[in-house]
């Protein structure tokens, strides 16, 4: 019954009530893979990699890995980068690529980034992991797997103290996902997802800094999402926070400076709705790096 709820939530096209994108509950640490216009937005090279384990105990469960790399140029104004993901949830697996590049205004008290990507996806089921006590003809179908090319827009202002961005994926909505059944075809195809998200920092003492952000997220035939984050950086060496996600779930997360370079996060994540009886959670960590191309834009901290 699990696995007959992933397929039909995967080919009955935009009646779908999910969101297609992967979850990622340290956004805040990297808005690359949510929004174009936060490419070069650190000020140096950033590379980052996440490996997302959800769902704990339930078989097929979502697994997924991302890495991102951004940096700004020599002009200033401009940033660029890439991120590639895998995201397996049961016998399914999405993958793809996205390159990056922003164009930023430079305002009297901040930066203005209007940032594009242009990439891939690349979506496959291996029909031979799906098992079903009556063998039915919807789970011998086959697909025909192909690159579809995928398309995002994000802009995005910060400053040293606080940032906003609004952003849209799949702006190209192409079909993906074809499966041929009984001669029957069915397919997937990608909604337009958007993204608002917003936070600040307010130092409370010298040796704490408090910074509340929130994410908003909506695709068509999904109800809307989310997430408000508290979190706290504790003498400039390690932040501690707790996200509420609608629909009941609590994310616990830290992150540690362990050099002026070198980033280390990990999440947590509790449902409080039915699916506790079910898993043990989700985990997630992250591992950052910043190296400074040009020797004079190292800030620390960084509180964005």
């Amino acid at each position: 019954m699990k696995k007959l709820i992933v397929i039909l939530a995967l080919f009955t096209g935009s009646a779908a009530m999910a969101q297609q994108d992967a979850l990622y509950s340290q956004y805040m640490f990297n808005k690359l893979v949510l929004n174009a216009g936060y490419t070069g937005s650190r000020e140096v090279m950033s590379a980052d990699l996440m490996d997302r384990y959800q769902w704990v105990g339930i078989d097929g469960a979502p697994k997924t890995i991302t890495f991102s790399m951004h940096t700004p140029l020599r002009n200033h104004r401009i940033g660029i980068g890439f991120y590639m993901y895998r995201d397996q949830l049961g016998p399914t697996v999405d993958q793809g690529f996205q390159s990056s590049y922003a164009y930023r205004l430079i305002l009297p008290k901040g930066k203005l980034s209007f940032g594009i990507q242009a990439g891939f996806k690349y979506f496959k089921i291996d029909w031979e992991k799906i098992y079903s006590e009556n063998p039915d003809y919807m789970f011998q179908g086959s697909q025909q797997n192909k690159i579809t090319p995928d398309a995002n827009f994000g802009i995005y202002y910060y400053t040293n103290r606080l940032f906003a961005g609004i952003s849209s994926k799949h702006l190209l909505q192409n079909e993906y996902g074809v499966v041929k059944t009984d001669g029957k075809t069915a397919y997937s195809r990608l909604l337009m997802h958007f993204y608002g998200m917003a936070g600040l920092a307010v130092p409370i003492s010298g040796e704490v800094l408090f910074r509340p952000s929130t994410l908003i997220k909506y695709v068509k035939n999904a109800p809307l999402q989310l997430d408000v984050n508290a979190s706290f950086l504790i003498h400039e060496l390690f932040w501690i926070g707790v996200t509420y996600r609608t629909e009941s779930t609590l994310v616990f997360m830290t992150e540690f400076n362990l050099s002026k370079n070198l980033r280390l996060g990990y999440s947590y994540d509790v449902y409080l709705n039915q699916l506790v009886h079910y898993n043990k959670g989700s985990h997630e960590i992250r591992l950052g790096f910043d190296f400074d191309l040009f020797r004079n834009r190292m800030l620390t901290p960084r509180y964005f």
